[in-house]
């Protein structure tokens, strides 16, 4: 874990980079976030995973609609349902957070000899196993210490 922690520090100033150059408030790029997590959604689902009144989200929405980030539509279904969801721009944002350092990954690996780059590539295959078997089980309730 220790190595995991130093690691993350030396990407830090990269993925930092694209929360600092926009000028979302936390919540709004919560709401990115989640919409990028769950698709487009109604007004009143997204009210729920925010824990916000539906007033309080109309107005975020707003705004971010106006920055062109969201868009709001009328339900298919049923008209009374406004559906809330990711722009081509709102996407590009939150792809950038979350690939941010990337390219740093990239030049740091490529600096690998092909054993050691099988070696990584051995040790992350273990990982991801283990977090879709993570996602998929019961919640354990284990000490961070006894990881």
């Amino acid at each position: 874990m220790g190595a995991q922690i130093r690691l993350q520090h030396v990407f830090a100033d990269d993925r930092s980079d694209p929360l600092f150059a926009t000028h979302l408030t936390m919540s709004q790029l919560k709401i990115l976030l989640l919409l990028a997590r769950h698709g487009t959604v109604s007004g009143g689902e997204l009210a729920r995973m925010l824990g916000v009144g539906a007033a309080a989200l109309s107005g975020m929405v707003d705004r971010l609609v106006v920055q062109d980030l969201v868009t709001r539509a009328e339900d298919m279904h049923d008209r009374r349902v406004r559906r809330i969801g990711l722009t081509k721009a709102g996407t590009e944002v939150i792809d950038g957070i979350i690939t941010a350092g990337v390219s740093r990954q990239r030049h740091l690996l490529s600096r690998l000899s092909a054993d050691e780059l099988s070696i990584v590539s051995q040790a992350m295959d273990l990982l991801l196993r283990e977090a879709a078997a993570c996602a998929t089980a019961p919640t354990e309730t284990q000490e961070p210490d006894s990881l």
